[in-house]
């Protein structure tokens, strides 16, 4: 196991070098001058070219990428921020927790509700439940994040007044928790509830119909095995054979989606940021972006990008887990 590891681990970097080359050249094929953006369209010639030397803009690209390169393998720096001068990854270390925290909520909310609604559409396949759960899959699929958004915010927030438009409350890990296991106080457990809980809906919806149809097609696939026909015959309660014989045996596909699901969560919530004004990694990807800020976009995508490989190593490691005949050995 500790080979494979390693070996998943050796293969993780070209793909991150790829991704980060890719990341470097392309915006930089985009129109518009990060110094020029950064001074001003007032400002004088002297002073755009002072701010391109300070940044080695003045320099040819291949050589802006071979100092990049070598900064980033032999000191781990990920550069400075063209328009804020501060590191690029303490900008990012201040938004990606934003961006863990709305990706997992709405994970979780895709898990608790679209495994049991696919484990019930498949024990009552062809039914009025079947089609209902079909039905509200595929509008989960359907629906635009955005327009799902703006709605949820029309009604909960603008009719009804129970919940926030934008912006995110208290931190779960920095504030939420110490809260909770040290002082005992649930108050800013329900105001982190009550800021991400139109996002989290939002950018989870998508999941939770993909992870409903996933699961509905493995357990339909899994309940017409022999064996659990001879769990049935034995006269084990049928709950027992669903859960214990039929979900247990359907989770290497739905453990699957999930972790896929979770890293398009995390490289995805562009448009959820943007509508809910959440401070993540999206939005400051798109303010970047705007801004000619190359550095945090290059630094932005690698972190995610190395977040995602670590992600599918790690339901490849839980695939050992659901099922023991699985080894890497």
């Amino acid at each position: 196991m500790s080979a494979y590891i390693a070996k998943r681990l050796l293969l993780a970097v070209p793909t991150l070098l790829g991704v980060l080359a890719i990341a470097f050249f392309l915006i930089r094929l985009a129109p518009g001058d990060p110094a020029t953006a950064m001074a001003g369209p007032q400002a004088s010639e002297a002073y755009v070219a002072r701010i391109k030397a300070e940044f080695d803009l003045d320099k040819h690209v291949l050589v802006q990428f071979a100092t990049y390169m070598e900064k980033l393998v032999f000191e781990g720096d990920l550069g400075i921020s063209i328009r804020t001068k501060r590191p690029v990854i303490v900008e990012i270390g201040e938004k990606f927790p934003a961006t863990l925290e709305l990706a997992f909520a709405g994970m979780i909310i895709a898990t608790i509700i679209g495994i049991p609604a696919g484990v019930l559409s498949a024990t009552r396949a062809n039914t009025l439940v079947d089609t209902l759960t079909r039905f509200g899959s595929l509008i989960g699929v359907s629906i635009p994040v955005f327009w799902l958004g703006l709605m949820l915010m029309l009604l909960f927030a603008v009719i009804l007044g129970l919940l926030p438009t934008s912006g995110r409350g208290p931190g779960f890990v920095s504030e939420v928790l110490p809260s909770l296991f040290w002082r005992g106080d649930f108050s800013a457990l329900a105001e982190w509830a009550r800021y991400i809980a139109l996002p989290a809906v939002s950018l989870g919806a998508l999941s939770t119909a993909l992870v409903t149809r996933i699961t509905r097609s493995a357990m339909l696939d899994v309940l017409g095995q022999d064996y659990i026909g001879t769990a049935r015959a034995k006269g084990l309660m049928e709950r027992k054979v669903v859960i214990r014989h039929g979900l247990r045996n359907a989770l290497v596909p739905i453990v699957t989606v999930i972790g896929i699901q979770f890293g398009l969560l995390l490289d995805g919530a562009v448009l959820t940021e943007t509508v809910f004004a959440w401070p993540g990694m999206g939005r400051l990807i798109v303010e970047s972006i705007s801004n000619r800020d190359f550095p945090v976009v290059q630094g932005a995508l690698i972190v995610l990008a190395a977040s995602v490989v670590i992600l599918n190593l790690l339901v490849d490691l839980m695939y050992t887990l659901i099922d023991p005949r699985i080894r890497y050995d």
